[in-house]
């Protein structure tokens, strides 16, 4: 009785809040139900100001808004989930034979030379083994003063390397920021508009950008950054014209962090690889782009994604892949059970351990188990 009960109260609430009656009634599971209402509850006590939540589990779907999310249509400040997404604009022009992966970046930017830097290819950029840093010592200087992404680039290319190539994993941003900016070597086009023709406008997603794109600052949901890394601000009052709520941040368009996307547009990027759709890629680059490329004793990484199962949360496949973003975010799919996750927050991920998306993320894994 008291289980009945329950479920007819959350059900209740979950009207309230905006549900669609026909997706709830398609998948009003006990652990996805314990999923919104964790979000309910992060919101409620002030933790979190806005969330969205969006699962597909073999064609079912079940989307949930929370705080200053008016719909499952509020876009958010991905952090790193942006590496995949530009990742897969770049594999476009793979796809068109316009580049190798194995391709030394040299080929494409001759200045990127000395200390073994002629032997990083454009996978190891991908996968994370490169050498470079995460991010520039610069970083904070270069942002204070608003240069632009070819900046970041320059010093990127001349930034000291961590170890020799391929030697170790080191998830590094920078290498991100190198390899898609052969893209726009390669087509003269700036990345914010490639991202757009080559991702968001084919696989329609209308709620997205890469910078601001056509949206307005006021469009897009604000992080919580008193609680976030220092690359972002961190709530320092002197950061507010670069933090990651500035106009220069989201209209910078930086391949590492600051694409700009709503939970049911994450679901359709990651269907292009759940279900190898062809889309905008060919399914053989999609299932590269998933399969880990690292050797054995290095962490695993796809291109531009995480895979393996703790790119999801326990009880995922090993076929699972996806990623994070430091502004509190978490999309995964994982083919085994034919499941998309998406989380996401305002909350920057440093600022709770456990987070809310990760213990939102378990549910969904064990909703699906």
């Amino acid at each position: 009785m008291k289980r009945r009960l329950f479920l007819q109260g959350t059900l209740t609430a979950a009207l309230s809040a905006g549900i669609r009656p026909s997706l709830w009634a398609a998948i009003a599971q006990a652990e996805l139900d314990g999923a919104a209402m964790i979000l309910q509850s992060a919101v409620d006590s002030r933790q979190v100001e806005s969330a969205t939540l969006g699962v597909v589990h073999r064609g079912k779907e079940f989307h949930r808004w929370f705080g200053k999310a008016e719909s499952t249509d509020a876009m958010f400040l991905l952090g790193s989930i942006s590496k995949p997404i530009c990742v897969t604009a770049l594999m476009t022009l793979f796809d068109e034979g316009e580049f190798q992966l194995d391709d030394p970046l040299k080929k494409y930017l001759p200045k990127f030379t000395g200390a073994g830097r002629e032997r990083i290819t454009i996978r190891q950029l991908l996968s994370h083994v490169s050498g470079l840093p995460d991010q520039l010592p610069e970083n904070n200087m270069l942002r204070s003063r608003h240069a632009e992404l070819s900046e970041f680039v320059e010093h990127a290319i001349r930034t000291p390397l961590l170890f020799t190539p391929g030697e170790r994993y080191q998830y590094a941003s920078m290498g991100i920021l190198l390899a898609t900016h052969v893209a726009e070597v390669i087509t003269g086009t700036d990345i914010r508009e490639f991202v757009d023709t080559r991702v968001f406008q084919p696989l329609q997603m209308t709620r997205s950008a890469q910078g601001l794109g056509r949206f307005d600052l006021s469009e897009l949901i604000r992080c919580q950054t008193e609680h976030a890394a220092p690359e972002s601000g961190a709530g320092d009052p002197g950061a507010k014209n670069w933090d990651w709520n500035s106009p220069y941040w989201r209209s910078l368009g930086a391949p590492w962090g600051a694409t700009h996307a709503s939970a049911p547009d994450l679901v359709r990027f990651l269907s292009e690889f759940l279900n190898e759709q062809g889309t905008i890629l060919k399914p053989e680059t999609a299932r590269q782009m998933v399969t880990n490329q690292n050797r054995l004793g290095l962490a695993p990484r796809g291109l531009g994604f995480h895979v393996g199962s703790s790119a999801g949360s326990p009880g995922c496949s090993e076929r699972t892949f996806g990623h994070t973003g430091s502004t509190g975010t978490i999309a995964w799919a994982d083919p085994k059970s034919e499941t998309i996750c998406i989380i996401l927050t305002s909350l920057p991920g440093r600022a709770s351990n456990p987070h809310p998306r990760e213990l939102v993320s378990r549910k969904v894994a064990a909703s699906i188990t």
